[in-house]
Order: structure tokens, then sequence, then C-alpha cells
């Protein structure tokens, strides 16, 4: 059995700890309330965006550029991976790893080659440790970021795919919903084709729908087009890392509340081991003190 001191040290040792991780969900509950505000504002412009570059593809040939060209063969597919700088989150960056890898194998069963562009520094240690081909990562990017990022990896995997370095690229991030849910997304980013199709069976879903709205574009289609889409892709990966921070302090916040009444649960259960303790030795040394007394008297 424990020694009071153990018990006692394990007791203030808890409470210290419950104090980091308290500390901790107030941190990433200020830095959800950003987080979430910056999504919130994003979201209308990202739908918007895609709902505008649907109705401009509709109709128009996937050849007149290359990045809504579906290619015969597909060799060579690249996975972003957007995960977080560190830990201490539950199983957010489990679950995004998990899916991506899901995504990864089914591809390398298939015969075709994965190449894995990582954010964040937990996704690119578990795709190292697998032994995954890592075309590059960027990490230390997570913690503060802007468009830039989105508009470098955006630059990157456009130039990779119009170089024939890659057939085809998915994104997978971490979707959030709400602050108690948070979804392991995988998204297709390249090619774009099919814009023209998704929109015309919308329409053609809808009752009473009496077809596309035909309207005159100055510039050309095919000008709006050419700047457009490569604006697209980034916007896409911008609103994936969004998700991701925001969905990254929501799970850690959780995280953090849930260590903290464990904290609790723990020193109470210490507390009454404790108790028990501290009463045992009180009723050996009555015991004790009664025997001697005993003792004497006889």
């Amino acid at each position: 059995m424990a020694s009071l001191r153990d018990v006692k040290n394990q007791i203030n040792a808890v409470k210290k700890t419950k104090q980091i991780t308290r500390a901790m969900n107030m941190v990433a509950s200020a830095k959800l309330r950003g987080a979430q505000s910056k999504i919130e504002r994003f979201r209308p412009y990202a739908e918007k965006f895609y709902e505008m570059l649907t109705e401009l593809a509709a109709g128009t040939d996937p050849s007149i550029h290359p990045l809504l060209e579906t290619r015969e063969e597909v060799n060579t597919v690249g996975i972003v991976v957007a995960t977080s700088e560190r830990g201490l989150c539950g199983s957010f960056n489990t679950n995004l790893a998990q899916m991506a890898r899901k995504l990864a194998d089914n591809k390398i069963a298939e015969g075709k080659q994965v190449k894995m562009i990582c954010v964040g520094k937990k996704g690119r240690d578990f795709f190292r440790k697998r032994g995954y081909d890592i075309m590059s990562d960027h990490t230390g990017a997570m913690n503060d970021f802007d468009f830039t990022l989105a508009n470098q990896i955006g630059m990157e995997v456009i130039g990779a795919y119009l170089r024939g370095e890659l057939d085809e690229v998915h994104m997978v991030f971490s979707e959030f919903v709400s602050m108690a849910k948070q979804v392991a997304t995988s998204l297709p980013l390249l090619p774009l084709a099919g814009a023209a199709e998704t929109a015309a069976e919308t329409e053609a879903e809808q009752p009473g729908a009496g077809g596309m709205s035909e309207y005159i574009y100055e510039p050309s289609v095919e000008g709006l087009l050419a700047e457009l889409l490569p604006r697209y892709v980034k916007v896409v990966i911008y609103r994936g890392l969004l998700d991701t921070s925001t969905s990254e302090h929501a799970a850690r916040m959780a995280a953090m509340d849930n260590a903290t009444k464990n904290c609790d649960e723990m020193v109470d259960t210490l507390t009454l081991q404790y108790n028990k303790a501290r009463q045992a030795v009180i009723t050996t040394e009555l015991m004790d003190i009664v025997g001697g007394a005993e003792a004497l008297k006889g």
C-alpha cells in the first residue's frame, strides 16, 4: 500500500496537471473563436466562387483548359494532407492520417504511384515513418497562416499537374461542422472536369427547370477560365486549411476539457485513498496506545 506521502504527492501532481489542461483549454477556446470567425466569413465566398465557376464551365469543351481535362491514363496521384503541428487534440490527427493512408493504399492497390504533400508536422511524421513518398512538406505553417500558404501549395500542385508529374490530385482535411463534430473529408482537387455535367444534372433535377440561363461573357469564356481555374484550386486549398485549423482548436478544446474532468476524478479517487490510509494509520496508532496501556495495567 502506498504511503501517505506518496499519495499526497500524487494528488499535488494531478492538481498541477489540471491547471495545465485548464489553461490549454482556455487558449484553445480563444484561438477557436478567431479561426471560426475566419472560416464563417470565407465559406460564402468559396461557395459563390464554385457556383460561378460551375455556370461558367457549363456547356464548354473541357479541352479548352488543361485543368479541366481528365487524362485517359492516371499513373501518379498526389494527396494533399492537412494536419496540425502539435498533438494533445484527441484522435484529430489520427483520423486525418488514417483517411489519407486508406486513400493512398487504394491508389497503390490499383497500380498507381502516390506522392504525399503534407501540411503540418503530424501528417509529415506519420507518412515518413511508414515509408510513403513525400513530394513536399510544409511544417510549421499551420500555426499561423494566410492565403499565401494556399497560393504556394496551389502553385506547386498546379505546376506538377501541368508538367505531367501528377495525373490526379486529392485533398484530405477536417471539415468543421460544429464545436462537437469535425469530419475527416477527402475531396478531389484535380482535374476540375465535371463542373458542367454537375451543373446540368442539378438544373435537370429541379422541378420546372427550363435549362441553364445564357450569358454573354466579356472577355471570352476561355479567358475567364484561364484566370479563374487556378484561383479556384487555391480557394479550395485555403478553405481546407481554415477548416482544419478550426477543427484542430475545437478538438484540442474538447480533449483538454475531458482531461480536466479526468483530473478531478483522479483527485477524488486519490483523496479517498489518502483518507483510508490515514484512517488506517490512526487506527494502528490507537491500537498500539491501548495495547500499551493494557500492558502497563497488567
